[in-house]
């Protein structure tokens, strides 16, 4: 069942005392840019560095007492966000990783206490050993983003951003599985009807833009790129976040690796903002020309965890070509 607007309230006095209400502010040179106001909110700066802590901490607390532990399938950001409401919790938590997450995403797993587990070169594939895992060991699964209560919790960052610009004519939303974009574009429009909400991903292995242009969830090539966050497929069985998007996103654009590294720079240099290449493409998008904003717009900068290293590149005018890598 799709969750709805009394559980994004529930989910936001849940997840209180458990996460940041991140700050939303007016960037001046983006503004004066585009001659609108343009509002960036900084979910980069949430406790484990992405938006993902909202969804996976509301399930979490929602888990019944005697489970063995928690596992997912993730692309690195879910996955710190579930060992860290696990641990928060007393549990166990098995993150199950395909070989293209980056390894200092995989480095931070580990720091929170749960075990990273590399699986396969897919998204897809880590999800067969934590299915395993619930089947065979009595574990929780948390899906990263086709789950109701991940879409309550993701929707929680939707409610706020709705508090900080209530008149706000668009929202740019990074999209991957879906869950994120669900959850923000029910919450918002159930506030505001006249939001468009723009999904926006990468060129490369972009699976729900894909799977929305095929009518149905596909399989696609998972393809090493800048806005790494954003790679992993929708799953076949999609339940939810699918029919979510399609139904409520207005838009979708796909960004070139040049592009999500201008994103990149721009937030460095003009903000003062390390954000990695998954939460920099609402930015990348305006920057690009690829769309014009009737009125004030939101870009969520919904993650940072970028290899410091890697970062610098991008910074001194590369644009690495992450599948030479």
């Amino acid at each position: 069942m799709r969750p709805g607007a009394a559980d994004f309230q529930a989910a936001r006095l849940r997840l209180a005392g458990h996460i940041v209400d991140t700050p939303c502010t007016r960037s001046a040179t983006l503004s004066e840019r585009l001659g609108v106001p343009v509002w960036l909110k900084h979910e980069h700066r949430q406790i484990t560095g992405a938006f993902k802590l909202r969804g996976a901490t509301n399930a979490v607390l929602q888990l019944p007492d005697g489970v063995a532990g928690v596992t997912t399938a993730s692309t690195g950001n879910h996955g710190r966000a579930l060992a860290h409401a696990a641990r928060a919790r007393g549990l166990r938590a098995v993150i199950c990783m395909s070989r293209l997450v980056p390894e200092n995403k995989r480095a931070a797993v580990a720091a929170l206490g749960a075990e990273a587990r590399i699986i396969g070169a897919s998204q897809d594939e880590a999800l067969f050993e934590a299915e395993r895992l619930v089947t065979q060991e009595g574990f929780a699964l948390i899906p990263p983003f086709d789950h109701p209560h991940v879409i309550a919790g993701q929707a929680t960052l939707g409610l706020e951003m709705a508090d900080a610009v209530p008149d706000a004519a668009s929202v740019l939303v990074p999209l991957s599985g879906g869950g994120l974009l669900a959850g923000v574009a029910a919450a918002m429009n159930g506030v505001n009807p006249a939001i468009r909400v723009i999904g926006v991903s990468m060129a490369r292995g972009a699976a729900m833009a894909e799977s929305l242009a095929a009518g149905h969830p596909v399989d696609t090539l998972e393809r090493a790129t800048l806005a790494d966050s954003l790679g992993g497929g929708i799953g076949l069985k999609n339940r939810l976040t699918f029919a979510m998007v399609r139904d409520l996103m207005d838009d979708v654009i796909l960004l070139s690796e040049d592009e999500i590294a201008e994103g990149i720079r721009h937030l460095h240099a003009a903000e003062g903002q390390v954000v990695e290449g998954a939460g920099a493409v609402g930015v990348a998008a305006l920057l690009a020309r690829k769309h014009t904003p009737e009125g004030p717009v939101i870009l969520p900068l919904t993650g940072a965890n970028i290899d410091p290293a890697l970062h610098a590149r991008i910074i001194a005018g590369e644009t690495p070509d992450m599948e030479a890598a």
